[in-house]
């Protein structure tokens, strides 16, 4: 099992209850501290590393050491991203809308681009594509993650279309969860939902259940 943005949230409670379920996890994040961390907490087999999936170079270099141990993952999940401070999309930093763009779809194409060659020579695989409500609907002050999650979810569709019988690509909504990134958006809403451990508890076993049957569906979890 692979899970990007693996040190927070949503990704950390996956990472978490897929190595307690007695899966080996691969995932990364960028700080090197929670990383080493998350490396503490779960041992190998399990592997973590530092790599900000922005980078294609670092991402294949991290596939290419994963590969090298013999790791190829049967569950990837796409799941590191960032959302843009509130603004009117005028009011939005070039530099900051292009970071938006370089982590959450740019990653994405990353991820796909260093480990779905492996996965298609093992012949099995699903890739999980985290999308967003806001990747199918639109607000406010977040229109460069709306940009992004709207361009997953085409992202996904194609690379469905692509992938070969036995591999199969999901694009998921995880659902209102309260997460950092949700706080920073949604500050008064954030605080009623359910957190990423409680959201991993119900949803663990369905994303293990993901496969070919799936390929090219754009589901949400709740």
């Amino acid at each position: 099992m692979l899970v990007t943005g693996a040190t927070r949230g949503i990704g950390r409670a996956l990472v978490d209850t897929l190595a307690e379920g007695g899966h080996v996890v691969a995932g990364c994040g960028r700080s090197t501290e929670l990383v080493d961390a998350l490396a503490a907490r779960h041992p190998a087999p399990h592997a973590f590393r530092a790599v900000d999936v922005s980078d294609a170079r670092a991402v294949a270099d991290w596939a290419a050491a994963l590969a090298d141990d013999g790791f190829v993952p049967d569950l990837l999940v796409a799941n590191a991203a960032l959302m843009n401070d509130l603004a009117p999309l005028w009011e939005v930093p070039a530099d900051e809308f292009d970071r938006v763009l370089a982590v959450n779809v740019g990653g994405v194409a990353n991820l796909v681009r260093a480990f779905v060659p492996r996965m298609i020579a093992a012949g099995r695989g699903t890739v999980v594509t985290l999308s967003s409500g806001w990747g199918r609907s639109t607000s406010p002050e977040v229109g460069p993650y709306c940009t992004t999650k709207h361009a997953v979810e085409g992202f996904s569709g194609s690379l469905a279309q692509e992938l070969p019988r036995g591999l199969a690509c999901v694009c998921l909504s995880p659902g209102v969860v309260d997460t950092d990134m949700l706080r920073k958006c949604l500050p008064d809403t954030a605080s009623a939902c359910d957190g990423p451990e409680a959201w991993a508890a119900r949803n663990t076993s369905r994303l293990l259940a993901l496969g070919p049957a799936d390929n090219g569906k754009s589901l949400s979890f709740t």
